[in-house]
C-alpha cells in the first residue's frame, strides 16, 4: 500500500523513542558491562573468573530472560537478577547484586547522545508537549534531557511493553491527548512504527540504515534518516 502523508494538522503532541532513536544504545551497554565485570574482579573475583567477559554476562542475562519471561518487560530487574544468577553459580555473595546493579545502572545512564538529538528535542518541545515512551531502562533526568519532556514512560514502570497499544495510549494521556492527535518517532519498524499506528497515532519511522519496512499493509505516515530531517519534516 501507498506510504499515507503525515498530517501535520493533526499533531498536538509527540512521543518519542529513546534508545537508538536518541542516542546509540550498545555502545552503552558494552562499556556499562565492563564497568561492572571490573567491579565484580575487586568485589567478586570467582563470578568475575566465572562470567569473564562482556559476551558472557550478556548470555547470562538471556538466560534469565528465559528462566524468567515475567521479567521480560523490566529491563532493572531482568539485569539486576541475572547478575544475582551469575553470584549465585559462582558461589559469591547474592547480596551483591544490588550494588554491583546500581553501578551498571549508573554506567547505563551515560550515554552519548546523537549529535542532533539536543537541537530536536528543543525543536519538539517549543512546539508541542514531548512524552518519552521506551521499553528499556534509561532515565532521562539522569541523563540530563529531562526538561525536554512532559513525561517519561518506560515499560519497566508501566508493566507493559511496545508494541502494546497500551503504552502509546499512557502516552497520549500523559500529554492530555487523543491517540489520533500524537506523532510517535522511533527507530524501530515493529515496536515503534507499528505499534504507534495500531493504536491509532501517525508514525515517523528513523530508519538511517534504510532499512525496508518489514511489514506489509500500511506504512508509516513518514520515512526519514535522522534526527534533522524529522525537524525539517515538520517545519
Amino acid at each position: 500500500m501507498p506510504n499515507p502523508s503525515l498530517d501535520t494538522s493533526r499533531i498536538r503532541a509527540i512521543s518519542i523513542d529513546l534508545d537508538d532513536t536518541l542516542w546509540p544504545i550498545w555502545p552503552t551497554i558494552t562499556r556499562a558491562e565492563s564497568v561492572l565485570l571490573d567491579w565484580l574482579t575487586h568485589h567478586a573475583p570467582a563470578t568475575a573468573a566465572l562470567f569473564s567477559d562482556t559476551e558472557a554476562l550478556r548470555a547470562i542475562r538471556n538466560q534469565m530472560a528465559s528462566l524468567r519471561p515475567d521479567l521480560k518487560g523490566d529491563l532493572s530487574a531482568l539485569r539486576r537478577e541475572s547478575i544475582r544468577l551469575a553470584l549465585t553459580q559462582a558461589g559469591d555473595e547474592p547480596v551483591l547484586a544490588e550494588p554491583a546493579f546500581d553501578l551498571f545502572f549508573a554506567e547505563r545512564q551515560r550515554v552519548e547522545l546523537f549529535d542532533d538529538a539536543h537541537d530536536t528535542l528543543a525543536f519538539l518541545s517549543a512546539r508541542y508537549p514531548v512524552v518519552a515512551v521506551s521499553n528499556g531502562n534509561a532515565d532521562v533526568h539522569r541523563i540530563g534531557i529531562g526538561h525536554y519532556f512532559r513525561h517519561s514512560i518506560s515499560a519497566s514502570d508501566f508493566g507493559i511493553a511496545k508494541p502494546d497499544v497500551r503504552i502509546f495510549h499512557a502516552a497520549a494521556s500523559a500529554a492530555d491527548v487523543q491517540p489520533h492527535e500524537v506523532l510517535h518517532v522511533g527507530d524501530d519498524a515493529t515496536l515503534d512504527a507499528q505499534g504507534a499506528l495500531n493504536a491509532g497515532m501517525q508514525a515517523v519511522w528513523i530508519n538511517s540504515a534504510n532499512h525496508p519496512w518489514p511489514h506489509g499493509g500500511v506504512q508509516p505516515h513518514a520515512t526519514v534518516g535522522s534526527l534533522t530531517a524529522l525537524c525539517q519534516l515538520l517545519s
